[in-house]
């Protein structure tokens, strides 16, 4: 702020003689040492004081153009963009020749309030000054540049009907303090946040929803929180995982490192430093768990980058290292600063802040689409009033993809940053995700069991998810709406589970709990194949079928002396005799596939039942679906 106050010293000094209307020769003596003593308010940052002064300053004498200019750049400064409009056009009318030098701020404040045509305007009659410095035409240059954007996006229908209607948190979770960085839970019932406790601490804090709103927020149990700078942390989906940016930490190989916490039945652990695969002698920051916790997004400035703070990818690897970072690339790093990535519980939406890609100035909020092949998409502004003049900062966005989460500073703050929650606009969402929760058990004994499960797109074949159940079994996985998938559960000793979730056609509004009972390998062991698809009244094996199949050539692979079944089941709709055919070309197609695999013969066989073996009512069409099944059943093993 000195810097800005100075500059404008220098301006009034160096621009006097072009003044037409404005004759600060003949101000008043008591009007200028006002104006002097707000000057010096405002250098020791108290610009509502500065303020108070300089409108004594102009009833005393309302022509004293330099007072209010100087109002108009303080209430600038408090981002009070309305009254620094009001007293640059107050400025304006006395003399518009010395008012030329001042169109770039009041630009700039114009853009604050979203009036990016009147900005532009202004910003334009700068640049018509003849001696402009370097400097100055490249300022103007830039901000011409972000207010055209601003139109071009303020053109977009989705844009233009967007109401953007931030609520406070509230007093349970704002305090006096700035509170920031907000993390949730898949379920949307924890948030845990940072707060700065005083100038040089910050701690970690948490909430919990009930249909009551958001409870008081209290430290973070354990060991996490210390009188160091703990900050800008991840939470897993589950709540079990903190990794978080610990700076000067007598531990830290940089300035700022990550480390990881756990949740544990008396709090969280002490933390643990992520090691020199992640961190460096750089500056590590901003972590983002992926929903699986398998992937570690963050920012770095670690060299082999693109210039300033990159985003990078780690992989946790079986071993349960993390991997060598991976630079997320060209098409979403840029020379300047790239921070804050948040990836949603779709595991395919990642937002980020960026001030290398065009925005509205400052760090702007994007947002980018895995594809396919683990590659992200261009980024994509979110447009204002989301983005704007100011520098943006983490944003977090609910499973359902309809509520995000940030800190501002905005009107109503009970002290420094708060923490807001706005419904976000349809075209900026992410997939809409369920989730699916449980514990895996053996089912005979009833004893949880750690085991790896898949999710997979049946159409795409692609893996959308893996996840490790923790010790006593219990997972959770998320489930983005719109697709078809495949829910496989693998032990060695077991067979496999299977399950289908059919969401392309529908958007159901509940999760999914799923206690799943692994069957040991034993004779006459059976198990459902949920994943085998015929057509309708046909035994030629759907092309949405060789994900399961695959699992059950695995199966077989791994367990060299297993001898199974292939039992075919329908429901009751037709004549018996065309059911009992149907049923047994049914499971003669899955053989056929198993040993065209390199499966040997004589370790399979198949049988049709027809509608003779029914395990739900045919009455309804929910019971004769279950009943139109392929079976598993243990021969020998």
């Amino acid at each position: 702020m000195k810097q800005f106050l100075l500059a404008i010293a220098a301006l009034l000094f160096f621009f006097q003689g072009r003044t037409q209307g404005y004759q600060p020769d003949k101000l008043s003596p008591k009007a200028v040492k006002l104006y002097e003593k707000a000057i010096e308010a405002a250098q020791g940052g108290d610009f509502k004081q500065g303020i108070d002064l300089l409108k004594q300053s102009v009833q005393i004498s309302p022509g004293y153009m330099d007072a209010w200019l100087s109002i108009a750049g303080m209430y600038g400064e408090l981002k009070d963009y309305d009254n620094a409009i009001g007293n640059y056009e107050k400025a304006r009318a006395i003399d518009t020749v010395y008012f030329g030098d001042y169109n770039l701020p009041y630009s700039i404040n114009l853009a604050g309030k979203g009036r990016f045509q009147e900005a532009l305007v202004a910003v334009n009659r700068f640049t018509m000054i003849n001696d402009l410095n370097e400097s100055s035409r490249k300022a103007a240059a830039y901000r011409i540049r972000s207010y055209k954007f601003a139109l071009e996006m303020a053109a977009l229908p989705a844009v233009s009907n967007y109401q953007f209607q931030p609520q406070n948190l509230g007093d349970s979770v704002n305090s006096a303090v700035s509170e920031y960085f907000p993390s949730l839970t898949i379920d949307n019932g924890q948030l845990i946040f940072t707060r700065r406790v005083d100038n040089f601490n910050e701690d970690f804090f948490e909430t919990r929803q009930s249909a009551a709103g958001w409870s008081k927020a209290k430290g973070l149990t354990g060991a996490i929180n210390s009188n160091l700078n703990e900050g800008a942390q991840t939470l897993s989906q589950d709540g079990h995982w903190l990794i978080f940016t610990g700076c000067n930490f007598p531990d830290g190989l940089g300035s700022c490192d990550l480390y990881i916490s756990y949740l544990t039945d008396e709090g969280w652990s002490e933390p643990e430093n992520l090691g020199d695969v992640i961190n460096t002698e750089f500056w590590e920051s901003a972590p983002s768990l992926s929903p699986d916790k398998k992937d570690l997004y963050f920012a770095s400035r670690r060299l082999g980058g693109f210039g300033g703070s990159d985003l990078w990818v780690s992989h946790l690897q079986a071993n349960g290292k993390w991997s060598e970072p991976e630079n997320l690339g060209p098409e979403i790093n840029t020379s300047g600063d790239e921070s804050c990535p948040f990836i949603h519980a779709d595991n395919q939406t990642l937002y980020f802040t960026s001030n290398g890609l065009q925005g509205y100035g400052g760090d702007d909020l994007f947002m980018a689409r895995k594809g396919p092949k683990g590659s992200f998409s261009l980024p994509r502004n979110l447009g204002y009033p989301i983005n704007t003049i100011e520098n943006e900062g983490s944003l977090v966005v609910s499973a359902d993809g309809a509520a995000a989460y940030y800190a501002s500073d905005r009107a109503d703050s009970k002290g420094g940053l708060d923490l807001y929650t706005f419904s976000l606009r349809n075209d900026i969402r992410p997939i809409k995700t369920l989730w699916i929760k449980g514990r895996v058990m053996d089912a005979q004994t009833k004893k949880g069991l750690p085991t790896s499960m898949e999710l997979t797109d049946i159409s795409t074949r692609q893996v959308i998810s893996r996840v490790q159940t923790d010790e006593t079994g219990n997972y959770l996985i998320t489930l983005p709406v719109g697709r078809d998938y495949a829910f496989n559960v693998n032990r060695r000793g077991y067979l496999f589970y299977s399950e289908n979730f059919s969401l392309s056609k529908k958007d159901p509004d509940s999760t999914y709990n799923i206690d799943i009972y692994l069957q040991p390998i034993v004779a006459n062991a059976t198990m459902v194949l949920k994943n085998i698809f015929f057509e309708t009244n046909s035994t030629a094996l759907g092309d949405a079928s060789v994900v399961e199949l695959g699992k059950l050539i695995q199966l077989l692979k791994e367990n060299s002396t297993l001898q199974i079944q292939i039992n075919g089941h329908t429901d009751n709709v037709g004549k018996a005799a065309d059911n009992l055919k149907l049923s047994n070309g049914r499971a003669q197609a899955v053989v056929d596939y198993l040993i065209k695999n390199g499966i040997d013969a004589k370790r399979l066989r198949f049988q049709g039942f027809g509608a003779t073996v029914p395990v739900a009512d045919n009455n309804t069409e929910e019971g004769r679906s279950k009943n139109r099944r392929t079976e598993l059943k243990v021969i020998a093993r």
